[in-house]
């Protein structure tokens, strides 16, 4: 039986935001091959920031094993955009977030409307990993006409 590996940097006071020990290492979202030809890889923040969009893009239902993944955000496809629906984007970005990126702490979530005709809202998400304390900001552009992204 192999011995566990140990962690690339094992102590927290050295650990940096882009240390995969800390965030991990994977796939990139969505997957793709590197210019060798190989699959994608990305860890650090950069990781965390996909697993965000990742969640956030996913229909519930949509992975098997899994059909509670992601923030149900497809289900207000063709809402009127008033400040209802802006409220109720903004809360199950929170729960999506809450509920399936373990990395992070949710510091708030603003909803604007960017193109009312569009159908447009821009979601402002800032966040904290936890592992590193960096804090990061993210904006999510969700459309509620479908169609309607460039």
């Amino acid at each position: 039986m192999a011995e566990p590996s140990a962690p690339l940097n094992p102590d927290p006071a050295r650990r940096t935001p882009d240390d995969a020990a800390v965030l991990g290492r994977g796939w990139a979202a969505p997957a793709h091959l590197d210019p060798l030809g190989e699959a994608a890889q990305t860890s650090g923040p950069e990781k965390v920031r996909q697993s965000v969009l990742l969640i956030l893009g996913t229909r519930r239902g949509e992975r098997v094993m899994r059909p509670d993944f992601g923030a149900g955000l497809e289900d207000l496809l063709f809402e009127p955009v008033t400040a209802a629906t802006a409220a109720v984007v903004r809360l199950r970005v929170e729960q999506g977030l809450i509920a399936w990126e373990p990395r992070i702490d949710v510091l708030g979530v603003e909803v604007s409307v960017t193109d009312r005709a569009a159908g447009r809202l821009d979601v402002s998400i800032d966040y904290r990993i936890r592992a590193t304390n960096t804090f990061y900001n993210l904006v999510y552009p969700f459309h509620l006409h479908e169609g309607a992204a460039g």
